[in-house]
C-alpha cells in the first residue's frame, strides 16, 4: 500500500520540525575538553553533542507522530501515549509471575498465544489490584477490534531489559482483559531499525524471552505494518529529502561554533 503524497508531506514536515525546534533549544554541553576541540574541532564535537542530543528525543518527536500517521491509512484507529489501564486481578498477576519464572530459568520457550490464553482465563477475579496506569507509545486498533500496542525500543538493549520488557508486555495483556476479557490484543517492542543492517537483527540474544514471531518488530516489520508492504522504504526516502532540504540551515547552525 503506497503512501499518500499528503502522509508524505505530513511525515516529512514531522521530520523538519524535529530539527528545526531542537535547533531552538539545544544548547552544547559547557563541558570542557581541551584535547578532543584541538584534535576535531569545535564545530564537530558541537555535532557530535547534538547529534547524542537528538537521539533522546527522536521516539517522542519523530518515530510516534510518524507511526501514527502511517497506521491511520491502514487502521481503524491509531493513537501514541495510550493509556493502557490501572487494574490488573491477582491472579493474573501469578500467571504472569509464572510464565517469567519459566521463561527465566528455560523451562518452557516464549509462546505468546498460549500466554494471552492462560492471562485471559483469569484476567478477572474477585481481587483486582490498582497498579501505577502505564502507557503505550503507540496503539492501532484494526477493523476486526484487533488491538495492537507497541513500545519503541532503543535498537541494542541487553538481555535484562527484555525480562523487564517481556513484563511489561504480558501485564498490558492482562490489564486490557480485565476491562474486556473478549477483546482481540497483541503487545510488541519495536525497534525503528536494525543496526546491524545488512546483516539480520541479532534476535538470538532474545530467543528465550520474548515470542519472536509475536513480540519483536524490527525496521521494515514495524513500518510495513503500520502503513503496508514498501513504507519503510518510503519513510527513509522522506528522512532523505528533509535532510537535503534542511542542509544549508544545518551548515548554518554549526558554522557558529567554529
Amino acid at each position: 500500500m503506497a503512501l499518500s503524497q499528503k502522509q508524505l508531506q505530513y511525515i516529512e514536515n514531522v521530520i523538519k520540525n524535529c530539527l528545526r525546534n531542537k535547533f531552538k533549544n539545544y544548547k552544547p554541553e559547557s563541558k570542557h575538553m581541551p584535547f578532543h576541540f584541538r584534535l576535531l574541532g569545535t564545530d564537530r564535537m558541537a555535532l557530535y553533542s547534538f547529534i547524542h542530543s537528538l537521539n533522546t528525543s527522536f521516539g517522542t518527536s519523530v518515530f510516534e507522530p510518524v507511526a501514527v500517521a502511517l497506521a491511520k491509512q491502514k487502521f481503524s484507529d491509531a493513537k501514541t501515549k495510550f493509556t493502557v489501564g490501572d487494574e490488573i486481578s491477582e491472579e493474573a498477576q501469578r500467571v504472569i509471575q509464572k510464565i517469567m519464572d519459566g521463561l527465566i530459568t528455560g523451562q518452557h520457550l516464549p509462546d505468546k498465544k498460549k500466554e494471552i490464553r492462560l492471562i485471559r482465563d483469569v484476567c478477572i477475579s474477585k481481587n483486582m489490584i490498582k497498579v501505577k496506569p502505564t502507557i503505550a507509545d503507540i496503539m492501532v486498533e484494526n477493523n476486526d477490534d484487533t488491538i495492537y500496542l507497541f513500545d519503541i525500543k532503543t535498537p541494542k538493549p541487553n538481555i535484562g531489559n527484555f525480562k523487564e520488557f517481556k513484563r511489561m508486555l504480558l501485564e498490558w495483556v492482562a490489564i486490557k482483559l480485565a476491562n474486556n476479557p473478549r477483546i482481540h490484543i497483541e503487545t510488541a517492542i519495536a525497534m525503528p531499525y536494525n543496526p546491524y543492517e545488512p546483516n539480520p537483527y541479532e534476535r538470538w540474544t532474545v530467543r528465550g524471552m520474548v515470542d519472536l514471531n509475536k513480540e519483536l518488530l524490527v525496521a521494515h516489520e514495524f513500518w510495513d505494518f503500520l502503513g503496508g508492504e514498501g513504507s519503510y522504504e518510503e519513510l527513509l526516502n522522506c528522512f532523505e529529502r528533509a535532510g537535503i532540504e534542511l542542509r544549508p540551515e544545518v551548515d548554518e547552525y554549526f558554522s557558529k561554533f567554529k
